[in-house]
């Protein structure tokens, strides 16, 4: 899609945006939306509707899990376009995409903002208006209190840009339409990794519980979930080949203790490895836990508690020398001795096979975890030390080429999501004209290539945000 501006612009009142169309308005969103009082009362609605990811997502709510309330009577109705918003946490990163679009009546809980639109306008556009200012971050720096809530009373009083309602219409429509094959093409992407990943990981389960002698002679294990075992193997519970120790080293930095790199929850979900040039947080903790927790070569890391079970144990292993770096909450260390490879107990934990005996163990409800026995009970298979290595060496070799094809791909995904980012802030801004765009009336599955053509929308030109540079 080639850029068209808009002939002329004007200064803009908002805090986020320098310029925009001279021909747009600007007024304060009270003036546009009205707050939800719309309320549940006997039950009248049963759609019960979650906000997840941007998303709303339908909910049975007659078998609804998680945080629920011990009845639905009071939750707010919503409707077909109103804006739904999450301004609770505000400075929580994980709680990004946190305005969502309704396209069906239902209900929701009071915890979210609902705004109903009020005037001749197209709701849908402000939708990706609130969108993009959650994507700067724009609200994090807004409400108050423990929490860092926002009320819309105080929301109200915010600026937003008002195109003709035609030109809402078509940005709306121009996005929808782009973010549809965008979305796509990124669907695509995660299924062939989510492929990549159940080869990779019949490799190391076949590795870790078989063995690498086709031809070897097996035994019972004398575990119903494992099976058979080569015979000259052993199964130990997992306390017996490593010291087990739950960080309780929260994120807070407090007076009078020593600064430190914090290994956190995302750091271990999201890498095999931890390595030195990982970009941690900082933190601080006592001598005491730092000599507890300070991360060693060969350690290797779970997760000890998550929003779902089969997020439990799910491990990374240490395979450098760290300076400073501390193990932080929700975490636990598993540290081998003499009887198993760490990296080899990694790639262990790494098989469903081995990792469900956590999965089962865990307890919860609105969060589960996993105790200090239930951590230290799994039994695991252990070849002779030699052999570990041997396997270690096999599954690096084998995967190795199946990591970098992901690596690849996340990255395209990554691109992708810049460019849709881009493309919603340069769209509901007026920073490109879309008023000509027509819709092919033939859709036509778009290629990375394709896509990769038109991200000179995300690297030309500068985006006249308050946050960044202006022209």
């Amino acid at each position: 899609m080639s850029k068209v501006k808009y002939s002329t612009y004007k200064s803009s009142k908002t805090l986020w945006q320098k310029q925009i169309p001279s021909h747009w308005q600007e007024t304060e969103l009270r003036m546009l939306f009205s707050d939800n009082k719309n309320k549940n009362i006997g039950l009248i609605e049963r759609n019960l509707l979650s906000l997840s990811y941007g998303k709303l997502k339908r909910k049975d709510i007659d078998n609804a899990t998680g945080l629920v309330p011990a009845s639905f009577e009071g939750y707010q109705i919503i409707d077909k376009d109103y804006i739904v918003l999450r301004f609770t946490d505000l400075q929580n990163d994980k709680k990004s995409l946190r305005v969502g679009y309704v396209n069906e009546k239902g209900i929701i809980t009071n915890a979210y903002v609902g705004i109903v639109p009020k005037a001749d306008i197209y709701s849908k556009y402000f939708y990706y208006q609130l969108h993009f200012l959650d994507k700067i971050k724009y609200f994090y720096n807004l409400g108050g209190g423990v929490r860092q809530s926002l009320a819309y009373k105080e929301f109200g009083r915010e600026m937003v840009l008002i195109p003709p309602k035609e030109e809402q219409t078509a940005i709306a429509a121009f996005l929808d339409f782009k973010i549809t094959k965008i979305d796509r093409f990124i669907r695509k992407k995660k299924q062939l990794i989510k492929l990549l990943n159940e080869q990779k990981a019949a490799i190391i389960n076949q590795a870790v519980t078989k063995g690498l002698n086709p031809n070897a002679k097996m035994k019972p294990s004398g575990i119903e979930w494992l099976g058979d075992i080569p015979e000259h193997w052993e199964v130990r519970k997992l306390k017996y080949v490593a010291e087990i120790f739950p960080s309780n080293i929260d994120k807070h930095s407090k007076e009078g203790e020593k600064a430190i790199r914090l290994c956190n929850y995302t750091d271990v979900y999201k890498n095999d490895y931890i390595t030195n040039d990982m970009d941690l947080m900082v933190a601080t903790a006592s001598n005491e836990q730092i000599e507890k927790f300070t991360l060693l070569i060969n350690d290797v890391i779970i997760t000890k508690d998550s929003e779902t079970a089969n997020d439990i144990a799910i491990p990374a292993f240490v395979k450098e020398n760290l300076e400073n770096v501390v193990c932080g909450y929700h975490l636990s260390v598993m540290r081998p001795n003499e009887k198993i490879h760490g990296e080899f107990l990694f790639r262990v934990l790494q098989s469903k096979t081995i990792n469900i005996q956590f999965e089962v163990n865990a307890n919860g409800v609105t969060r589960v975890g996993l105790g200090t026995y239930s951590q230290k009970s799994p039994k695991v298979p252990i070849p002779p030390i030699e052999e570990q290595q041997q396997i270690v060496s096999y599954i690096e070799t084998e995967t190795s080429k199946l990591d970098q094809t992901i690596s690849t791909i996340e990255k395209e995904i990554a691109l992708v999501e810049e460019y849709k980012t881009s493309l919603i802030a340069e769209a509901v801004t007026g920073k490109i004209d879309v008023r000509d765009f027509v819709i092919p009336e033939v859709e036509e599955t778009e290629s990375f290539d394709e896509i990769e053509d038109e991200l000179s929308i995300a690297a030309d030109g500068e985006t006249e945000f308050e946050t960044e540079e202006t022209e």
